[in-house]
């Protein structure tokens, strides 16, 4: 395999050259699985690396990864713009919660698609494991003794 060259490269480029090599899924892969329907479609169908399920938006800020979907209950405003600031990929609300035309009116601005299901937040992420989608938390991925 041949590794990119990562030299003069900023921060993100860095990031998205090295997420080439981990296993995605598109936006449209996911939906079926977690039995949902696109709210927002801003036109692209996005490569998802890992999974972040959090109510708790530091803990998106400090846990999700770029090119990430995020899996939540909360519906306001600030999860749009804590998604652009962690360069997340799409945001997924879970049990069947719709966000207010604010926050959907936000992401078609940001260009961040926007889904829904009605299972829940667990269920939703046992499901995109199962398919093979990886979590971003690191301490998923660390050996324990």
């Amino acid at each position: 395999m041949i590794l990119p060259s990562w030299e003069g490269k900023n921060r993100k480029e860095t990031e998205r050259d090295a997420q080439s090599f981990l296993p995605s899924m598109k936006l449209h892969q996911i939906i079926p699985i977690v039995e949902g329907q696109i709210l927002l479609d801003v036109g692209v169908d996005p490569d998802i690396s890992c999974g972040a399920a959090s109510d708790l938006l530091s803990d998106v800020l400090v846990f999700a990864e770029p090119y990430s979907i995020l899996i939540t209950g909360l519906c306001n405003p600030q999860v749009v713009r804590t998604a652009e600031m962690a360069d997340i990929a799409a945001i997924l609300f879970v049990r069947g919660k719709t966000p207010e035309a604010e926050t959907i009116d936000l992401a078609r601005k940001k260009g961040i698609p926007l889904a829904v299901s009605k299972a829940t937040m667990f269920e939703v992420c046992g499901r995109l494991y199962q398919a093979g989608l990886r979590s971003c938390d690191v301490s998923c991925r660390l050996k324990r003794p």
